[in-house]
């Protein structure tokens, strides 16, 4: 049987045992981190400017004034210790807001801004855990002399409260800059597209037969018998 050539029999083809990986199968787990960690920043900036501006206006330092005619006590409030922490915690608050209007080198200028201002009031305000000029200007106010000297001096816990406030807005901004590029922009929402918008309809004069029609106009403030 010459002549007749046997045709190649194709061979089940196997299936591929290392497929090449969907390349958006990472997207899902990038987007899961970024959503925790904008909730992270957003938790931490919030409490933490909370935690300050509440401490900071509770007393600081306790202690008896000493006159001729006795002692009397006295105290002074977080913000007449120094009014750093609480100024530091608003401009916090406020960059928190910003970080989401900005975008690029903005918004890491943001995010520096608000670790920054997190830095600055817990260091203010562990500082005020030891100062006691506040209270001896407060003795001085109180008895009208300046040379009155106070007694049994103490510090409350609050000086230490408002700096663990200030580490939780430290930690906002070290999120904000090491993920703040993956977090969507407030602004993009509302950016104009560059399409037109849809204009209103002209206003079309009311049908003299309709009464509906002049009742509405009456109703909008027009004439209806002007033309």
């Amino acid at each position: 049987m010459e002549g007749v050539s046997a045709a190649p029999v194709p061979q089940p083809r196997t299936a591929d045992p290392d497929p090449d990986p969907d390349p958006a199968s990472g997207a899902a787990p990038d987007r899961a981190g970024s959503r925790r960690s904008l909730a992270a920043a957003l938790f931490l900036g919030a409490v933490g400017a909370a935690v300050v501006l509440l401490a900071s206006g509770q007393i600081w330092v306790e202690g008896d004034a000493a006159t001729a005619g006795g002692a009397f006590p006295l105290s002074v409030d977080g913000r007449d210790v120094t009014g750093v922490p609480a100024a530091l915690a608003v401009v916090g608050l406020a960059a928190l807001v910003a970080v989401f209007a900005v975008r690029g080198v903005g918004r890491l200028t943001v995010a520096a801004l608000l670790a920054l201002s997190g830095l600055g009031a817990t260091v203010s305000a562990w500082a005020g855990a030891s100062d006691s000029s506040a209270l001896d200007d407060e003795a001085a106010r109180s008895t009208g002399d300046t040379a009155a000297t106070v007694d049994a001096l103490s510090h409350t816990g609050w000086p230490i409260v408002a700096a663990a406030g200030g580490v939780l807005i430290l930690l906002a901004g070290l999120l904000a800059l090491r993920y703040g590029s993956r977090w969507p922009a407030m602004s993009g929402k509302y950016e104009r597209d560059g399409t037109p918008r849809p204009g209103r309809a002209p206003r079309t004069a009311p049908d003299p037969d309709r009464p509906e029609d002049l009742w509405k106009a009456l109703d909008r403030g027009e004439d209806p018998t002007r033309g």
